[in-house]
């Protein structure tokens, strides 16, 4: 009897967790749930049947500065994971985002005979591309999450395959908002708009001083205004508080079905970018999107940075579909008057284009998980040649 195969799978945040999650339920599909795991990853993971080596919140951490404190930590971290491997001897290494981490745990895993894949391409054709020289040494094969990527990726020698964004089975787009205006009693007509502060602490911190000021100002020109605010678990203290603050009804909802709810109840959205602002392109939720970073990371980041745009949609189809408003540009004023702009007649224009991104990112087809199991088991099965 074939012995099932063991893929070791290495996730650093919950954005990569989710990722991670799906991965394993195609692969399970696709093996006839003849298949181990190990690794690090966090509850969607877990849910998996996936035993974390070590609570995967401890890697979540980014930025230049941000990282600094912890960087002895995460060096221990990486060196674990990579003893992990060598006791375990897997089919393959899948790290899933977190770049950082992920190339430390590679590159002490080099000398292995043991395919090492990364899911979700680093953004190295954004800013400091020289980067790519020390990423091919790391890995042998990339998962790319864009359609623009292999083409850059394999140019520079590095093996890599197009697989597809995972918004596309978020289940962003499925969000029942009338059942959720029914459910918090909010009528039909009022004016609802889904603000995201951020995935991480640091983030949510930076962002509540403008995203409250523009709130105000568009609670001021629109009786009746909810505020809805879907956050993570381990945020939900910070948003409450956020939210208590603010001059019109706010409703704080954790967890995925509801976020997507109260995505599709929702008229406008103001959100921190991220993979989120892709999940309100699905729910068709024109988006003003805005993001402050540490002073000393923009500081030190911004000659480095090599692209027009923050936004996928915006990157894909090379025009501001979706405004932005990014450091010194996030302020109040600016994010409520793009705000005031969408509750309008440029909502439904902003709709209409933000389509054509979404087929680019793999809307049609295979779902990106399903060809993404795929991919890691033929480079298995290459590697067993």
């Amino acid at each position: 009897m074939t012995p099932k195969p063991l893929i070791y799978l290495v996730a650093g945040e919950p954005s990569g967790d989710a990722l991670g999650g799906r991965l394993m339920t195609a692969l399970r599909r696709r093996l006839s749930d003849q298949v181990n795991f190990a690794g690090v990853g966090g509850e969607h993971m877990q849910a998996e049947g996936l035993k974390s080596l070590f609570p995967m919140e401890e890697l979540s951490v980014m930025g230049i500065v941000e990282i600094l404190p912890h960087a002895r930590a995460l060096f221990q971290r990486m060196s674990q994971v990579a003893g992990d491997i060598d006791r375990l001897s897997p089919d393959a290494v899948v790290t899933i985002d977190a770049p950082a981490f992920a190339h430390g745990v590679a590159k002490r895993i080099r000398q292995r005979e043991i395919p090492r894949i990364h899911y979700v391409a680093p953004q190295l054709w954004a800013w400091r591309p020289w980067r790519v020289h020390k990423f091919r040494r790391a890995f042998n094969h990339v998962l790319a999450l864009l359609p623009f990527e292999p083409e850059w990726f394999e140019s520079r020698g590095v093996s890599c395959r197009f697989v597809g964004h995972p918004v596309i089975e978020s289940g962003a787009d499925n969000g029942d908002g009338v059942s959720f205006r029914t459910q918090h009693e909010i009528a039909p007509d009022a004016k609802v708009i889904c603000c995201l502060l951020g995935s991480r602490r640091g983030e949510v911190q930076r962002h509540v001083v403008p995203f409250r000021t523009a709130i105000e100002n568009v609670a001021k020109a629109t009786p009746g205004l909810v505020c809805v605010l879907p956050t993570v678990q381990n945020l939900i203290d910070e948003v409450h508080a956020f939210a208590e603050g603010l001059p019109c009804r706010s409703i704080v909802v954790a967890g995925g079905d509801d976020k997507y709810d109260a995505m599709a109840a929702s008229n406008v959205a103001l959100a921190a970018s991220g993979t989120v602002t892709l999940e309100l392109s699905m729910a068709g939720v024109p988006t003003v999107v805005a993001y402050r970073m540490a002073f000393l990371t923009y500081v030190l980041g911004k000659p480095l940075i090599n692209v027009d745009f923050a936004n996928l949609i915006n990157l894909i189809l090379d025009r501001p579909v979706i405004p932005e408003f990014l450091q010194t540009q996030c302020t109040g004023e600016n994010l409520s008057h793009a705000l005031t702009k969408l509750l309008g007649s440029e909502g439904n224009e902003q709709r209409s284009l933000v389509k054509s991104g979404l087929k680019a990112l793999g809307l049609e087809g295979a779902s990106p998980s399903d060809r993404a199991a795929e991919a890691v088991l033929e480079i298995i099965a290459q590697s067993k040649k």
